[in-house]
C-alpha cells in the first residue's frame, strides 16, 4: 500500500482541513500501527485507505493497483479482493451462527459453495473458534465476537488487513490474543493496519505512526 500527499477537506466556513498531506507505505507482511489522539483523523484515514472514503486529494495504490483514478465499480471490487476490515465493535450478525457469519463473507466473495465448509472450518480452527461454529453471534463473548471478526476479515486472505481500535473493548488477555492473530497473519504475508490510541500497539508494530491534527509523522 502506497499513499502520497493525501488530503481530506470539508467544505464549511472556515473549511475543515482533516487529513494534511499524508504519506504512508506498507509493505507484504509488516505491521503498522497509527497512533494519534481523538479526532486526530485517523478514523477518516482508515477509511480512505480501506476505499470507504475518497481523499480530496493525493494518490493511494494498494498492491500495485491505483484507486484514486478508479470507477467506483473498481473501487468495490478492489475493496472486496485485496481488503480484510476489523472494527472495535465486530459487527457480528448476532441472529446467524459462527459459521453463517463466515459463510456470508464467502458468499458475497462468489466463493463456491462446496468450497465454503473447509475455508469455514480452516478459519475457525486458526482463531480457536472451531467449537463455536453452530453458536450464535450474541451468544459469543467479546473476545470471541472479535476472533470471529478477524476470521471473517482473513478467511479470503486479503493483501491488507485494516483494523481500527480493535482491542478497544478487550481486556488484557483477549487484546494479546487479537495481537497474536495478526501476527500469524503478518508471517503469511498480509499487511496489518491498525489505528489506535493505545501506545502499546504502536511498540508491537514494526513501524509506528503518530498522527496528530491530519498531519503523519514516523514515531519509530
Amino acid at each position: 500500500m502506497k499513499a502520497r500527499s493525501l488530503t481530506k477537506a470539508y467544505d464549511s466556513e472556515p473549511p475543515v482541513e482533516v487529513l494534511r498531506g499524508v504519506n504512508l507505505d506498507v509493505e507484504r507482511g509488516e505491521r503498522v500501527a497509527i497512533v494519534g489522539p481523538s479526532g486526530a483523523g485517523k478514523s477518516t484515514l482508515l477509511n480512505i485507505l480501506g476505499l470507504l472514503d475518497e481523499p480530496s486529494g493525493g494518490s493511494l495504490e494498494i498492491l500495485g493497483s491505483a484507486t484514486h483514478t478508479a470507477s467506483p465499480a473498481r473501487r468495490d471490487k478492489l475493496r472486496s479482493e485485496l481488503l480484510g476490515f476489523v472494527f472495535q465493535d465486530a459487527h457480528v450478525l448476532g441472529h446467524r451462527t459462527v459459521a453463517e457469519n463466515i459463510e456470508l463473507k464467502l458468499a458475497i466473495r462468489g466463493v463456491p459453495r462446496r468450497q465454503r465448509f473447509g475455508l469455514i472450518a480452516a478459519i475457525l480452527a486458526r482463531v480457536g473458534l472451531n467449537h463455536r461454529s453452530r453458536s450464535l453471534g450474541r451468544l459469543l463473548s467479546g473476545g470471541e465476537k472479535q476472533r470471529l471478526a478477524i476470521a471473517r476479515a482473513l478467511v479470503t486472505t486479503p493483501g491488507v488487513l485494516l483494523a481500527d481500535e480493535p482491542t478497544g473493548n478487550l481486556d488484557d488477555s483477549n487484546a494479546g490474543t487479537v495481537l497474536e492473530l495478526f501476527d500469524e497473519a503478518a508471517k503469511r504475508g498480509v499487511a496489518v493496519l491498525v489505528i489506535t490510541h493505545d501506545s502499546r500497539i504502536a511498540d508491537w508494530a514494526d513501524s509506528s505512526y503518530l498522527l496528530i491534527d491530519g498531519v503523519l509523522s514516523t514515531r519509530k
